[in-house]
């Protein structure tokens, strides 16, 4: 099928007019009119993806994160940013990303789910619609109530990481948890606003952390990787089901970091 057909399905379910103001979605490089047989799906369209996709035999490479963010006054190989740009188009591969708009409509109620959330409400809201609140993230009520310490190591398992990094008192209670995945540094104010005992993000700075321990919340920096990785997958399920005739490729989970 064509790649223009293909994001006819995905914006069906994913509209650009969901994204932020800020953002950058859609069909980034190459031609909407592209026969597409095989997709690769990643969250980065980094040099090692797009050579995985090349490998692949991939027609269409589908991100989480733009490639294309600040406007480009120049696509050439002394760049590279716009260097992935000309492989991209040289190897006749369509290239699409869906970010905030997904972050909105598919990685908040995701995330709550993976979290085991119950009593779910939008964490920071950014349109009102017919069927209710849209926005980032989810906060909500774990089964039980545990130590901060506990859900540190039921964050990890749920999101399969090796580490975390904490703000707060490892042996304080929590039962209220709000989940932002990516960077979450503009969630902590909705977080607090909305009673959590704990936030659940990643690029969490120095200063951010300790204001927030001030003002009551808790914070477990799972990673913007650690976080958002859980696109991949479930994307994967929402094409094989919606495109059964498609090829979908995953890329491999790896953590761009390691801890020592």
């Amino acid at each position: 099928m064509l790649c223009k057909e293909i994001m006819q399905v995905i914006e069906a379910a994913y509209p650009k007019s969901a994204a932020l103001s800020f953002d950058n979605v859609g069909l980034q490089a190459g031609r909407a009119g592209k026969e597409v047989n095989k997709v690769y799906l990643a969250l980065d369209a980094t040099d090692q993806v797009i050579e995985a996709a090349k490998s692949a035999g991939a027609d269409m490479l589908i991100t989480h994160h733009p490639l294309i963010f600040s406007p480009l006054k120049s696509v050439t190989d002394e760049d590279f940013v716009s260097r992935r740009i000309v492989k991209l188009i040289q190897s006749d591969i369509s290239y699409y990303a869906m970010h905030t708009n997904y972050d909105v409509l598919g990685m908040a109620k995701l995330s709550g789910e993976i979290l085991g959330l119950t009593d779910t409400e939008v964490l920071d809201i950014t349109s009102d619609t017919d069927e209710g609140p849209e926005g980032i993230g989810r906060v909500g009520s774990l089964a039980a109530p545990m130590t901060l310490k506990e859900c540190c190591v039921y964050v990890k398992e749920r999101l399969k990481l090796g580490s975390v990094k904490v703000f707060g008192d490892m042996e304080g209670e929590v039962s209220t948890l709000a989940v932002s995945p990516g960077s979450g540094k503009s969630a902590v104010r909705p977080a607090i606003e909305k009673g959590a005992d704990v936030l659940v993000t990643g690029d969490i700075g120095h200063h951010d952390g300790l204001d927030a321990v001030e003002q009551g919340l808790s914070i477990i920096d799972a990673g913007h990787y650690g976080t958002e990785y859980i696109f991949i997958e479930d994307m994967k399920k929402f094409l094989e089901k919606k495109l059964p005739c498609l090829d979908v490729v995953t890329a491999p989970v790896v953590h761009p970091f390691q801890v020592f």
